[in-house]
């Protein structure tokens, strides 16, 4: 793989096909100056940069787009097609700023970039009619709900089955395929909201939390929302659900779609803000990344800047929090026999969130329970929100790689803490013939705080 730096801006504009006609970026945030001049070349992100892993190009690893936004910044490149299909091989993963010596800060780069990309580069109308798509549906619960009906009769009688087969969704769109290849089972209870708006602490109470319920999970994994408000419960924590809750805006913030993040991101901050809450709690690491992000999202906002740097101060991921306050309730083993599971980190909760113990400690109070580590821990699965979608043939080959790392560990057991991760491994063990049982490491706590045996 190439490691070495692009020589001159010239070099750069060979390689990537610009044309000097091309708009570069506009005066609304582009990428700070002294961001970019913070990276010193040194290659140690090339290696924990997935879409470099696979495409094998400079110019799609950390390194090769800071180069690329430093010449567009000054004028000696412009922000043409291809420029703008190098930002979008990003993942946004953060490994390179886990990895970076330096301390980097490209997620506020990428974060700036990918505005500026929405604004001034004009996309393919299919790529485009994509996009609307997912930003039109899975930000907002009740619109997926409309679907449900359809989409359960086109799986239960075996459609998708057919379509699959004949690989024609494929040939007319990558993108769709892989929206469909990555649709969840549609059961009854994804019709439902069973939570309710308080959920009693047992015991003595020791804290008053709120919970975020996700948009694709409140709707396709319930069963880990209703564990986490169990799990909460048991350890002495009031429980707050507000109804008027939305989606938490990661999925348009991470691909800059900065108006709607703001709005949506607004919403949030006011379904939580009469709740007198100790803290707000979520349980899927995308998500509490851009709720702890907030005050970054809506700093132009006067009327919402402070309250957002409030609201973010007080998220807390469920195995952080958990880790922090302490377990009151008992665990028992959830198996008669040594369970040995595979902890899959995801991204947001790892590079995102710097948290990479709790989950491991809390699993490893389960009676019976050893935890294994796969090789390439810290790559992504290539889920990344709706990376998976939009650059399906990058995301299958880190799919791929994923499972087969999970698989070596001969872990009998997947925990994996994101709603997305746990979609992108299902898929890829069924593509793979394997069978190995997934879920939330809460739903495994919840089940030996109740003393229910897994099946």
């Amino acid at each position: 793989m190439q490691t070495s730096e692009p020589s001159t801006a010239a070099s750069l504009k060979l390689n990537t096909g610009l044309d000097s006609n091309t708009v570069g970026f506009d005066a609304h945030e582009p990428p700070d100056q002294s961001l970019i001049d913070a990276c010193v070349h040194c290659g140690f992100c090339l290696t924990t940069c997935p879409s470099y892993r696979v495409i094998g190009k400079e110019t799609d690893s950390p390194r090769g787009r800071i180069y690329l936004m430093d010449a567009i910044n000054k004028g000696e490149a412009p922000l043409s097609a291809a420029s703008a299909s190098h930002f979008d091989s990003c993942l946004g993963c953060l490994a390179c700023t886990t990895s970076c010596p330096s301390g980097v800060q490209y997620d506020r780069l990428i974060d700036s970039v990918r505005s500026q990309v929405n604004r001034n580069h004009q996309r393919p109308l299919p790529i485009n009619l994509i996009r609307q798509l997912i930003f039109s549906l899975f930000p907002y619960p009740d619109r997926i709900r409309l679907l449900l009906g359809p989409l359960a009769l086109y799986q239960w009688l075996g459609v998708s089955k057919v379509i699959r087969s004949t690989g024609l969704l494929e040939r007319f769109s990558p993108q769709l395929a892989a929206m469909e290849s990555n649709l969840p089972a549609v059961t009854p209870k994804c019709f439902q909201d069973n939570l309710p708006e308080t959920v009693p602490a047992q015991g003595k109470k020791r804290y008053r939390v709120g919970m975020v319920l996700g948009c694709v999970q409140r709707v396709f994994f319930s069963d880990v929302n209703e564990a986490t408000a169990r799990v909460l419960s048991a350890n002495g924590c009031e429980v707050v659900i507000p109804r008027s809750q939305g989606c938490c805006s990661a999925l348009p913030a991470h691909q800059g779609e900065t108006d709607q993040a703001q709005a949506l991101a607004r919403q949030m901050i006011d379904s939580f803000a009469d709740t007198a809450v100790d803290y707000v709690i979520i349980n899927a690491a995308g998500c509490g990344h851009t709720l702890k992000d907030y005050g970054h999202i809506l700093k132009d906002d006067p009327d919402y800047c402070d309250k957002a740097v409030a609201f973010s101060d007080n998220v807390r991921d469920i195995q952080e929090f958990l880790a922090e306050v302490g377990l009151t309730a008992k665990l028992s083993a959830v198996t008669d026999t040594p369970l040995k599971l595979v902890y899959q980190d995801a991204c947001h909760l790892r590079h995102g969130q710097g948290i990479t113990q709790p989950p491991r400690q809390l699993l490893k109070q389960i009676p019976n329970v050893s935890v294994a580590d796969p090789i390439d821990a810290e790559l992504c699965c290539g889920s990344a929100g709706v990376y998976n979608m939009l650059q399906p043939e990058v995301a299958n080959e880190l799919g791929q790689m994923k499972v087969t790392n999970l698989m070596n560990t001969g872990a009998a057991l997947i925990a994996s803490s994101n709603p997305g991760c746990a979609l992108q491994i299902q898929k890829h063990l069924e593509l793979q013939g394997k069978t190995l049982p997934l879920m939330h490491p809460i739903e495994l706590l919840d089940k030996a705080i109740s003393g229910e045996k897994l099946d």
